[in-house]
């Protein structure tokens, strides 16, 4: 049996299902295939020499492109906007290279990289993790969580999704940040009731047949 073009290693963490939701994308939309094996972090799996020969950083998700000499690559981002560029010819999840649309999209990305990934993070370390109980990092990094969900507001008032023409389309700057926002009561927001486009925008993007399936990427242990 000859092996999937792409190898996928990560675990089920906002950044991992990123990847795993997008290669289902590009699984129904051209028939990429792609194997998954699930890292344990808890067990510093992603610190294993083996593993920092991939990815030096010792994080997740990395993938190994087969069809290209074994090609690893990692950083969420920098994995997704290779996979599209290398295997998604229609842009069907992305825009024009150089034009407006695409500068867009790049945008809302780096926003969520630089914004909502690391002060969420932060705020589910303090809230869930931290050795101490810190009131003021809590509350630092809940209230900027909520400031990039205001963001996210007022950038989708008569739109449907963060970049593109007109409404917007369906593009790698929404299932790049979605995963993310999917978990805001780990993170300490109850609802998103204080956001209500921000909240049918999730609804439309993880109720995608895609993001389903890639949300069980890796399947959930027992």
């Amino acid at each position: 049996m000859s092996q999937a073009p792409i190898q996928l290693y990560s675990t089920r963490t906002p950044n991992g299902f990123k990847v795993s939701i997008f290669l289902e994308e590009l699984k129904a939309a051209y028939g990429l295939q792609y194997e998954t094996q699930s890292i344990d972090i808890m067990k510093n799996t992603q610190k294993e020499p083996w593993f920092i020969k991939l990815n030096p950083n010792g994080r997740i998700p990395v993938i190994v492109d087969r069809s290209n000499n074994d090609f690893p690559v990692f950083e969420t981002a920098a994995i997704l906007l290779y996979l599209q560029q290398r295997y998604d010819k229609d842009n069907k999840f992305s825009f024009e290279y150089g034009s407006n649309d695409y500068s867009e999209m790049l945008q809302w990305i780096f926003f969520a990289h630089g914004g909502v990934g690391p002060m969420q993070g932060q705020s589910n370390h303090f809230r869930r993790a931290a050795p101490e109980d810190i009131p003021y990092a809590k509350k630092r990094y809940l209230d900027e969580t909520k400031r990039l969900y205001g963001v996210m507001e007022i950038r989708l008032k008569d739109r449907d999704y963060l970049a593109g023409p007109g409404r917007g389309t369906y593009s790698l700057a929404d299932l790049n940040v979605a995963p993310w926002v999917k978990i805001h009561q780990f993170s300490g927001i109850e609802n998103l009731d204080e956001f209500p486009r921000v909240k049918a925008w999730l609804a439309s993007v993880v109720e995608r047949d895609a993001a389903k399936a890639g949300l069980d990427v890796p399947a959930a242990q027992n």
